[in-house]
Formats: C-alpha cells, sequence, structure tokens
C-alpha cells in the first residue's frame, strides 16, 4: 500500500523530467540547413557564443576527423585557384556499382589465398590454364588501374593551382557551392510572423498548420514531440509570444533554394499540463526568455518562407 501511495509522486517527477524545454523543438537542435547544417552559424550579437550542433538532422554527418569549433563541420577543402588540388570525391563514390563489383572479384580472390585455395580459389578453386590466364587478366587490370590512379592524381596536383574558381564556389569547406543573398524587410517581417504563427499551432496541437510552415523533417520532429507528450497525458502550451529581437546569422542560395538563419530572441509563457488541467512543467504566470536560431527556406521565385532548423544559442 505504501508503494501505491508514491505512484503518484513518481508520475509527477517522471512528467517534470520528461517535459522540461517542451516548446516546439524541445529545447534541441533539429532539422537541416542545406549544405550548411554541420557548419557552425555566423556569431550574431545576440548570440556571441557557438550554436549547438545538430542533435537530430536528415542531412548525413560528415567525418569525425575535423577540427576547429567543437562538433561543427569538416574541414575547409581545397578549392582551385587557392594554390591546392581540386577536391575529387573518392572513387566508390564516384563509381559505387563499378567499385563494388571489383571489390567482390577482389575479395573473392584474397580469401582463396588466406584459405590456401589459390587466387582463384575463393571463387571456384578451378586450376587449369583459363583459370590461370584469368588470373593474369585480373593481376594486370589491377596493376594498370592503380597506376592510371596515380597519374590522374600526380596530372591533378600539378594543374590543380592554376585553375579557376567556378561561379558560386565558395572557399570556407563544406559550403562550396553558396552564395550570399542580400534579403528585405518583408522577409525579416515574414520570420516574425512564422515564429509567432508556429508557437500558436504548436499549442492548438494543429499539425496541419504546422505541415503548411515547415519542411517534412520539422514536421516530423514536431509530431514525434507532440505525440511523447501526449502519451504521458501531458500536453504544452506557450502563450503571450513576444519577439524581443532579431539579428541575422546568414543567408545564402544553394541552386533553387534559398536559405536564412536568423538569431531570434522572444519571450513566452510556457507550461504543461496533464490531462486534468494541473500544471506539472512551467509557469502560466511567469514568462521565459528563449534565444534560438532558426533557419528559414524557400523555393526562388514561388512559395513562402517555412521553418527547416532550430538550434540552440551556446
Amino acid at each position: 500500500m505504501r508503494n501505491f501511495r508514491l505512484l503518484p509522486i513518481a508520475f509527477a517527477v517522471f512528467c517534470l523530467l520528461g517535459t522540461a524545454d517542451a516548446r516546439p523543438g524541445g529545447g534541441s537542435s533539429i532539422g537541416s540547413r542545406g549544405s550548411h547544417t554541420w557548419s557552425a552559424p555566423p556569431r550574431t550579437s545576440i548570440t556571441p557564443g557557438w550554436a549547438r550542433p545538430m542533435d537530430q538532422s536528415a542531412t548525413p554527418r560528415p567525418s569525425p576527423n575535423y577540427g576547429g569549433a567543437p562538433g561543427y563541420a569538416a574541414p575547409a577543402r581545397p578549392m582551385p585557384g587557392y594554390g591546392a588540388p581540386a577536391y575529387r570525391p573518392s572513387y566508390p563514390v564516384r563509381h559505387p556499382f563499378l567499385s563494388g563489383f571489383a571489390g567482390g572479384f577482389l575479395g573473392a580472390g584474397l580469401f582463396g589465398l588466406l584459405s590456401g585455395h589459390g587466387m582463384m580459389g575463393g571463387m571456384t578453386g578451378g586450376t587449369s590454364f583459363f583459370g590461370f590466364l584469368f588470373q593474369v587478366l585480373i593481376i594486370g587490370g589491377l596493376i594498370a588501374f592503380v597506376l592510371r590512379l596515380f597519374g590522374n592524381r600526380r596530372q591533378s596536383q600539378m594543374g590543380g593551382g592554376s585553375r579557376g574558381m567556378s561561379a558560386g564556389a565558395s572557399p570556407f569547406g563544406n559550403n562550396g557551392g553558396s552564395t550570399p543573398v542580400t534579403l528585405t524587410n518583408d522577409d525579416y517581417t515574414s520570420f516574425q510572423r512564422l515564429l509567432l504563427d508556429i508557437q500558436a499551432a504548436w499549442s492548438a496541437q494543429n499539425m496541419r498548420a504546422l505541415a503548411s510552415m515547415a519542411t517534412p523533417e520539422m514536421t516530423g520532429y514536431f509530431n514525434a514531440q507532440l505525440s511523447e507528450l501526449a502519451s504521458r497525458g501531458a500536453r504544452n502550451i506557450v502563450s503571450n509570444v513576444q519577439f524581443q529581437r532579431g539579428d541575422l546569422s546568414e543567408a545564402w542560395r544553394e541552386g533553387n533554394l534559398t536559405y536564412a538563419t536568423v538569431a531570434m530572441r522572444y519571450a513566452m509563457t510556457d507550461v504543461t499540463t496533464d490531462s486534468m488541467g494541473n500544471v506539472i512543467d512551467g509557469s502560466s504566470t511567469e514568462a521565459v526568455t528563449v534565444t534560438e536560431l532558426w533557419t528559414f527556406v524557400r523555393a526562388d521565385g514561388r512559395g513562402n518562407w517555412i521553418l527547416s532548423a532550430i538550434q540552440q544559442a551556446g
């Protein structure tokens, strides 16, 4: 009986720990910023520290072997015209099917050697003259491939420094191919309106409205967060949202998409209640102030700005 008396307390503690930062995004860094996803957004006057790297993103994470700001983008790739060879993807990346096919043959041959059945033992185990001839052809092809590979690499190293930079390319690492853009006052008005409208749709649990103002990726995160709250019998309500200040971090174009990352500071009341309306987290009377970086995207010439990422300030 004593244990049953503790259940309401345990449930309240569970809800309190599980619903902290229950506003849209849940206090996490989520979403995608195009080729800038794993790059640190430039600092602003209201975000002088580093923004927290993405906790969740549909954009694949780059190689972990890089330096710079903790948790951020890969080292700058040498760009044409900067005294270094132009970046070229590895052979398996450029030829995935061919490299997989050749790798299968080579792997089978190595397995045959390791198991004591000869180079062809891993595939057929044949020792006939035709089998020997096939071995010679494979070895000769591998030697020719290696020589050609090293020849191309040496040629690119010799000629890389004289090539000009392509239009739209950037010397800033993995952000190559994006060009800066200039925003208008209407754009900033749209960002501010989206901040308020997304908070309202979140509080109303209106997924249709959220889907019209965010990318499918962000809509999926919002849906998962609201579902998690509902599974606990909880609901988060954000109200009295007051936009205080905004500052552009960066705006750029990639292909037919334009991105803008904006640091925004706003105040709100953020409260989470149970199914009976009892407050289990936050306060309905005391406002909290939040500073986040929101990234918006739109297709040039058509469509409106929609939310593609939320990052927490450092």
